[in-house]
């Protein structure tokens, strides 16, 4: 299903028609080459070696080119066509294996000779061939980027003069390319992504862009031990799948994967992209909504979050979404190979509903400062140790999108609430991305308990404060931020607050310190004006209705529910009142 969803894309992209869009044909791939070498029609080098990277960020990229597609090569030595590495172009030793490098250039000319007469003719390729025969080393080395070409041994294009376009990219060696990948002599079977018989890829083009994997790529589909292997199959032939298809869906997740995509979430060690079976908003939207905004354009989210909430009056989540079926595939590092951590598919519409759900979940108060829309990196982070991107728990990331995806069905995973409450504790303080954590976590826990015993059903909690949820542990939690309230208004300027103190106790043992805080507000109440006074006991005496006794214990669901009502509270006191609630309170 994986497959043939990718296929499918591949297929589409393919058939684009706006180049800068489009897939490279079966054969092809995008690579990007930071050094060209350019030669005249007699093959000798024009000076200087030219470098073709840009700067982003901190990095230096090489420039994209359409060449003929790599070799898969571990240990082994196999040459690309018309383009490789230093060693493999120019002969060049950068390791200290001279026996090897050699071997290296040979394959890499002999795959040139291989080459059909119509290309083999060709100016560029013919000068080509003169130059390997007479490569003049000690002039290259006087070239200012030598040194680091013998340290990293890029890869390397070679450029005709006068030609705008590499030799390896005329379209009579990319034709012969298509060609030569096309014929094989491996085994024909029936293709498990098509359905139709093909030669099987015996090693599939590796994976590039999963975070956490080799640096080389990793693969989906790999058999390359004899463990492995059963009935007499070896390699690909465990599990055919024919070139063309194997081709499509590795080109197909590279590009989704790649660093510019606009399809792609990281978060944790979970790469998660998104697709569709046809052209959609979907494709960026989705990844809007889960990823975090760019520097450049810090709204990015926020509009995202908007065109989800229209579509609850316009019935689509997506202007063009007519029952069209989207994808979500998260992928995991696991060493040489990738390990699919969740797949989701379903139409924009069930997903729409899923994702409205999930923003509904984590909508509380918030205060000026505090973003409108939450990603999914912001959420991780603020439950975090330190807010560090590096603490995130591994798996958790991707367990939360999973759960969203997952729909009603699917608990958030426990980690996330154990996060957020430790790290209340942990700090005294309830953010803004905590609180939202919690209030997702414990309605969606609610919302399950009422579905398996609907005779004794749980209030959910509202986005602001609820004055009258009978929860004994929100209720505790309010009166804790009442009671610091008062010792705040009572000594102005105070440097730390009974929260600094006391909040890890009395979110999980108030008996222990609830007693001794009633007794002192009642010293911070004797300083402030007989109307505020009254006002704040008349608060505390509408908390406490509904509370009992004070617990001796708070299990961690209720540790959740007391840091929500702590924070409701909180943001109460600083939400600015109409005027007949504040001549109230006077």
């Amino acid at each position: 299903m994986i497959l043939q969803s990718l296929n499918d894309y591949y297929r589409r992209k393919a058939a684009d028609p706006d180049p800068a869009r489009r897939l490279p044909a079966f054969g092809l791939e995008e690579k990007e080459i930071p050094f060209v070498i350019q030669i005249d029609a007699e093959g000798r080098w024009l000076p200087p070696i030219q470098d073709k990277r840009r700067k982003e960020g901190k990095k230096l990229l090489g420039q994209r080119y359409l060449v003929p597609a790599a070799v898969k090569r571990s240990s082994g030595v196999a040459a690309n066509l018309l383009w490789d590495t230093a060693e493999y172009v120019l002969g060049v030793d950068t390791r200290g294996k001279p026996e090897r490098v050699a071997e290296q250039h040979a394959a890499f000319r002999a795959r040139i000779d291989a080459l059909p007469d119509g290309p083999l003719s060709l100016p560029g390729v013919a000068a080509l061939r003169k130059f390997l025969e007479t490569v003049d080393l000690d002039a290259l080395a006087a070239d200012p980027l030598w040194p680091e070409i013998l340290e990293s041994n890029p890869v390397l294009g070679l450029q005709l003069q006068g030609e705008i376009e590499l030799v390896c990219q005329h379209p009579a060696v990319a034709l012969a390319a298509t060609a030569v990948a096309d014929e094989t002599e491996a085994e024909t079977a029936f293709c498990l992504v098509s359905g139709e018989p093909a030669p099987v890829e015996r090693t599939h083009t590796a994976i590039k862009g999963v975070w956490g994997a080799q640096s080389s790529g990793a693969n989906v589909v790999s058999f390359n031990l004899d463990a492995f292997n059963s009935y007499g199959k070896r390699q690909g032939a465990n599990a055919p799948v024919g070139k063309p298809a194997a081709f499509a869906y590795t080109t197909a997740l590279n590009h989704l994967l790649d660093r510019d995509s606009r399809q792609r979430v990281q978060v944790g060690d979970a790469s998660t992209v998104f697709w569709a079976e046809r052209p959609s908003d979907f494709e960026t939207l989705v990844p809007d909504l889960f990823g975090e905004p760019p520097k450049d354009d810090p709204d990015r989210g926020t509009r995202a979050l908007d065109t989800l909430y229209r579509s609850i009056h316009s019935g689509h989540f997506v202007s063009d979404d007519d029952g069209i079926r989207c994808h979500v595939l998260g992928l995991a590092p696991n060493a040489a190979r990738i390990a699919v951590r969740f797949w989701q598919t379903g139409t924009a519409a069930e997903l729409g509903q899923k994702l409205r759900r999930h923003f509904d979940d984590l909508d509380v108060a918030r205060g000026p400062n505090d973003p409108r829309h939450l990603s999914l990196f912001r959420l991780l982070t603020g439950i975090a140790v330190q807010g560090k991107a590096d603490n995130i728990p591994p798996r958790l990331g991707g367990d939360v999108i999973r759960a969203v995806l997952a729909g009603e069905d699917a608990a958030y995973p426990a980690a996330l609430l154990t996060g957020a409450v430790s790290r209340c504790r942990a700090e005294q303080r309830v953010t803004f991305a905590r609180a939202a954590a919690l209030k997702a976590c414990i309605n969606r826990e609610i919302r399950r308990a009422n579905r398996l015993f609907p005779s004794t059903p749980e209030k959910e909690f509202s986005p602001m404060l609820d004055t009258a949820h009978p929860s004994p542990a929100y209720r505790l939690g309010r009166l804790f931020a009442v009671l610091e309230k008062i010792q705040e208004e009572a000594s102005p300027g105070l440097n730390a607050t009974i929260r600094d103190r006391y909040y890890g106790a009395a979110s999980s043992t108030p008996v222990a310190v609830f007693t001794t805080l009633m007794r002192l507000k009642n010293h911070h109440l004797g300083k402030l004006s007989p109307g505020r006074r009254v006002n704040l006991e008349r608060l505390i005496g509408e908390i406490m209705d509904g509370i009992a006794d004070f617990p001796r214990q708070l299990p961690l669901p209720e540790q959740g529910r007391f840091a929500l009502g702590y924070y409701h509270q909180r943001q109460d006191f600083y939400t600015p009142k109409t005027t007949s609630e504040s001549s109230e309170e006077k």
